[in-house]
């Protein structure tokens, strides 16, 4: 194979050398000629490119393709087959013929003049009668490439993300499979590489049953040129690579395909870091809080609202807003906002939504920085004039919406409870949002019934303006903060998502729930890569790429909340199970494994250690088998074991209920030793599954309190939140 690996050119900066210069130079030279050909395609009103004018854009980017020339007739497709050297594909040239296969405008193998002759008529005859209103240019006449692994790399523009770079499988059977993955555009070599082995077919790249594994290098480097080309356009709206033909030589791509667009997306208003944050420190660190709507009429929000806030303890101003009152619940009432005293840091709305135009503006004019707008009809009901009005009243202003169609928000640290909905006041380290409010209630009663103590509870509902990066934003920064946990559906602008999101997960794990898993995303697409990229399989892997824990469940999302607080981070791979059953310590395994853990191959001398505490007829090995029968003695000793010796990394503990050893004694021993090792700096993660009668509920209660991550009736859930642990280690490049 003839091909190589792909120039690296356009990543070289001027840096004063001459080579940096010329490098700048060189890639200033490779825009100006895939500028011209895409606003000669752009100016003639057409959406995709020819065959030859792919063929152009690829040269100006070192992307490797055969050999290749344009035919109008069959003894020019004859002459050009004569010099590229038989074997040789031909494939119809048309602006209205994308996919030239359905068309019949394609032959492979052509190794005689007379065969290129016939195929030539062949080819042009049925694109003819498969759009009699093609406009044929010709024939393209291309080198046969020789064999490899069929890949495919391409780029998609995600309506979320934006730019997107895909790898998989490639070749006629890619949207059947669709073993493909995703990053975001440019990417990087790393990335590009995790894409390679991101793929279930990972190992036939390396190679299989004796066959020689591709040029890694080589196919990580165009994945990452073809994601740069795609961003140094925006006017390309999908690159398509398919097939690539991989090797051990190098890579070469048999088709190119490139679709453009002459519309851009409207640009969104953005906010530095350092407003976002001087703008969240006033909303979520209030001193003086005005209520508007506020009522003294029992069932009212604004009595609600009004009602929480000073039952909640809330140290600041209250002030509440209403014409018609001159008192509320023992408070000063006001006419309008513009005669409340000071400077309140939020106004809480809680009128009907045709009266927040007006009451924003006076909210604008008294120099307010935040509203949180709980009132619904707005674009959840199709009014998105009525959003898009007070969207720029507040952009006119420089307010911050929350909402609207939104429950409030709890900010427990300040004893701040801005909501309908009812109070909540255990202080902690979780943040959670929503972007519904049933969730948020489903969380509310979560938090209530596991004692999970919370910093804040925030409802997002439409997101007109504050979003989820600017949460994340705070948050990362809030030390009362320890992880946070968010339910969306969407996300306004991923890529600011992604920024907030990798700043935040070195410092704290951050839990996504994202609701609409399904491909109804995928519409209709012009490429193999744009029909690949569905919703959430986009999501699936930038989400990753962000370092962010997906929780395939609400469930899920709240249970890894509560628990990634209290386990230690992990300073190794290596994990083992104790247990006093042998199916609970299959099916453990089992869950260790589909968690992406690692169980630990115990060693010749920790294998004695632990057979010298477990009868004749229990197994060690991995899982620690030491049967149901044993008093809790042997719990402890081996429990011991596993915390002393510093090459186990993580515990996971599978408890059966006996009479010999009730579920109490199991908590109350197994806590006992954990706070032991933590109080002698040993900081290990335990996990603990406890099967028996209701009484282990209890235990399990008593084990989370003090450290441990423990549930009944389930060997899934804690290795699930372990897992979670070790998945944000490892994102955070503490493992």
């Amino acid at each position: 194979m003839n091909s190589t690996s792909v120039s690296t050119t356009h990543n070289a900066t001027t840096d004063g050398t001459p080579g940096g210069a010329a490098a700048e130079t060189a890639a200033d030279e490779r825009r100006r000629t895939v500028r011209a050909v895409l606003d000669t395609a752009l100016a003639e009103g057409r959406t995709a490119l020819t065959g030859p004018e792919g063929k152009a854009v690829a040269d100006a980017y070192s992307i490797p393709t055969p050999a290749e020339g344009l035919a109008e007739c069959a003894d020019e497709a004859v002459a050009l087959a004569d010099r590229i050297g038989f074997p040789v594909a031909m494939k119809i040239v048309s602006p209205q013929i994308l996919h030239k296969t359905d068309a019949g405008g394609v032959r492979i193998g052509l190794n005689s003049a007379a065969e290129v002759r016939s195929a030539f008529s062949a080819i042009v005859t049925n694109a003819r009668a498969y759009d009699p209103e093609a406009r044929i240019l010709g024939v393209q006449i291309q080198q046969m490439v020789p064999a490899g692994t069929e890949v495919l790399v391409g780029t998609v523009t995600d309506p979320t993300f934006g730019k997107i770079v895909a790898f998989g499988l490639g070749g006629v059977l890619v949207e059947v499979l669709k073993d493909v993955t995703f990053r975001l555009a440019p990417t990087t070599r790393d990335d590009a590489l995790s894409m390679l082995d991101g793929i279930r077919a990972a190992d036939v790249l390396r190679g299989v049953r004796g066959s020689a594994g591709v040029d890694r290098d080589a196919l990580a480097e165009l994945v990452v040129t073809v994601s740069r080309l795609a961003a140094d356009f925006p006017e390309i709206v999908e690159v398509d690579l398919n097939p690539v033909f991989a090797s051990e030589s190098g890579v070469m791509a048999a088709d190119v395909r490139i679709l453009l667009t002459d519309e851009q997306p409207a640009a969104r208003r953005r906010y530095g870091r350092e407003e976002i944050l001087a703008s969240m420190r006033r909303l979520m660190r209030p001193r003086s809080v005005t209520v508007i709507g506020a009522s003294n009429e029992q069932g009212k929000i604004g009595n609600s609202v009004m009602r929480n806030l000073i039952d909640g303890g809330f140290p600041g101003e209250i002030h509440p807003v209403n014409p018609k009152a001159d008192d509320i619940l023992g408070r000063k009432a006001y006419k309008s906002v513009m005669d409340v005293p000071g400077e309140p840091d939020v106004a809480v709305f809680a009128i009907p939504a045709k009266f927040v135009a007006a009451a924003l503006e006076e909210v604008g004019r008294k120099g307010i920085p935040n509203a949180v707008l709980i009132p619904s009809g707005f674009a959840e009901t199709g009014e998105h004039e009525l959003q898009a009005e007070i969207v720029a009243i507040a952009e006119e202003y420089g307010v911050r919406l929350l909402g609207p169609n939104i429950y409030g928000y709890y900010s427990t640290w300040q004893d701040l409870c801005a909501t309908f909905c009812t109070p909540y006041d255990v202080k902690g380290g979780v943040a959670l949002t929503s972007q519904s409010g049933g969730i948020g209630m489903a969380i509310l009663g979560f938090a209530r019934t596991t004692g999970t103590g919370v910093s804040a509870i925030v409802g997002l509902g439409n997101k007109s303006d504050l979003d989820e990066d600017d949460l994340l934003t705070w948050f990362g920064e809030d030390p009362h903060t320890e992880c946070i946990a968010m339910h969306l559906e969407d996300l306004k602008d991923g890529r600011a998502f992604v920024a907030a999101a990798r700043e935040t997960v070195p410092k704290k794990p951050v839990v996504v729930l994202k609701a609409g898993r399904t491909a109804a995303g995928a519409k209709a697409a012009g490429s193999h890569t744009g029909a690949l990229a569905g919703d959430d399989a986009v999501y699936d892997d930038v989400l990753r790429q962000a370092g962010v824990i997906r929780a395939p469940g609400l469930n899920e999302m709240l249970e890894y909340a509560r628990a990634l607080p209290v386990l230690p981070t992990p300073q190794g791979d290596n994990v083992v199970i104790i247990t006093g059953a042998g199916g609970s310590g299959v099916l453990l395994s089992d869950a260790v494994v589909d968690n992406g853990l690692r169980l630990m191959e115990i060693p010749p001398d920790l294998d004695r250690a632990f057979r010298a505490f477990i009868p004749p007829f229990g197994a060690a090995g991995n899982p620690v088998d030491i049967t149901g029968g044993e008093p809790p003695a042997t719990y402890e000793a081996t429990i011991r074991l596993g915390l002393e010796d510093p090459r186990v990394h993580a515990l996971v503990l599978g408890y059966w209920h006996t009479i010999v050893t009730p579920p109490m004694v199991f908590a109350e021993l197994t806590a006992r030793v954990v706070a032991e090792f933590r109080e002698r700096g040993v900081t290990k993660p335990v996990v603990a599954s406890l099967a028996g009668d209701v009484e282990v509920e209890e235990a399990c209660q008593y084990l989370f309190e003090r450290g441990v991550v423990a549930y009944p009736y389930t060997t899934e859930k804690p290795v699930a939140a372990l897992g979670a642990k070790y998945a944000w280690a490892r994102a955070a490049g503490l493992l």
